[in-house]
């Protein structure tokens, strides 16, 4: 069993209300509890909300979606029945832009694009399986991607993902033959020691299912020495998504 990322602080927590919190997920923890035994970030969350909060009985915490083990960055929780059953109807329904930043070795082309696969999922070997077209147990799977810039034989790319499905950004990447650094499930040469894939969740806007008012989270880049040299790519792509609107 590999090492846990230790507890979550408030350094840790990106955005927080009455109804919502989203969090700074570390690679390496896992969202829900799985067959490793390792303690799922969910159960960090709600105990750092009974303890910062004072209840013994412990907290309500909703799951709204999901992030792989690997993959850093923004992940929302539901503290309440009402945010997680209003959460799950924005996602269902699409109305939540989500934006993450890959880093592959080998340059996408096209450089930008609209992607639509179609995924199995193998909950057995726990790998997904990319179609060209619909075949029996598929899901339609559907990103927007661009290529931000390069830095020293490493491309970065923008990801826009349409449907939200199990590994579906790592697979479809893989698609042009742009793994995802350290992604060696879907192509890349060598994992990672970190345990750990080039792939964070940047950032989630949406308007606020009980406020009405957009909002707008974004989550720092992992400090690992490498994520840090993209950080002024990555900063001027941001001030182009908001500039320009969403790339949906």
């Amino acid at each position: 069993m590999q090492n846990v990322p230790a507890d979550i602080t408030d350094n840790d927590i990106l955005y927080e209300d009455n109804h919502l919190i989203a969090v700074n997920k570390r690679a390496g923890d896992i969202v829900q509890v799985d067959d490793t035994g390792d303690e799922p970030l969910d159960e960090k969350v709600k105990r750092y909300i009974a303890k910062k909060y004072n209840k013994p009985n412990g907290a309500f915490l909703g799951v709204v979606h999901r992030l792989d083990r690997p993959v850093s960055g923004v992940i929302l929780f539901a503290k309440t029945s009402k945010a997680l059953e209003r959460m799950n109807e924005l996602f269902k329904t699409r109305q939540m832009r989500k934006i993450y930043y890959a880093v592959v070795r080998n340059r996408p082309e096209p450089h930008f694009g609209n992607l639509v696969h179609w995924l199995v999922k193998n909950p057995k070997k726990n790998v997904t399986t990319a179609h060209g077209h619909e075949v029996k147990g598929s899901l339609r799977s559907e990103l927007h991607y661009r290529l931000v810039g390069e830095l020293n034989g490493y491309y970065l790319i923008q990801v826009n993902p349409i449907t939200g499905r199990p590994h579906q950004i790592r697979v479809q990447l893989a698609s042009l033959n742009s793994p995802i650094v350290g992604d060696n499930k879907y192509g890349y040469p060598r994992g990672s020691l970190r345990k750990s894939i080039c792939l964070h969740a940047r950032r989630l806007q949406f308007i606020h299912p009980v406020k009405k008012e957009p909002i707008d989270i974004k989550a720092p880049l992992p400090k690992d020495g490498f994520w840090e040299k993209f950080a002024h790519l990555i900063q001027d792509s941001d001030e182009d998504s908001v500039l320009k609107g969403s790339d949906e």
